[in-house]
């Protein structure tokens, strides 16, 4: 079996946010605060990974169509606007945390910490999910860049 390299790599990339989110979160329970201020930039830099990977083929070469039975395309559909909106609202959460915990406002990092960590770990799920729906489970149906779909070419 073939992967798509682009699509594996994104992947990899909010997988490897969610785990660094996990072990933030496990070294904070442990009063640990300098290593949980690392693990969290990392995590956030494998999240920001991640989406210039994604937007940058989204915009250069396209999104792919769900290529499983047509009967399952509506099921696959509303999944998959689940999994944005979730990571749409992942992302938000997510800066206005970093900017909270950076700032050093620390009560407001606190309540939003754990809101954005189950959020992110949801989109993470999802997000795998989505990929092995397009990729492993079925072969991918057409891709089309946004210039092609916008522009014509």
């Amino acid at each position: 079996m073939s992967l798509p390299l682009l699509p594996t790599i994104s992947t990899f990339f909010i997988v490897l946010s969610a785990i660094l989110v996990a072990i933030g979160w496990t070294l904070i329970i442990q009063r640990k605060i300098e290593a949980h201020k690392k693990v969290m930039f990392a995590a956030a830099i494998a999240a920001l990974s991640f989406f210039i990977i994604y937007a940058s083929r989204t915009v250069f070469v396209g999104n792919t169509a769900f290529g499983g039975p047509e009967e399952y395309k509506i099921y696959y559909t509303i999944f998959l606007v689940f999994h944005i909106i979730l990571a749409t609202t992942g992302a938000v959460f997510g800066l206005f945390t970093i900017w909270a915990g950076y700032k050093n406002n620390l009560t407001r990092h606190r309540k939003l910490g754990p809101i954005t960590s189950i959020i992110w770990f949801f989109t993470a799920i999802t997000g795998v999910a989505v990929y092995l729906l397009l990729y492993v489970i079925y072969h991918g149906g057409e891709t089309t860049s946004v210039f092609k779909a916008i522009l014509g070419f």
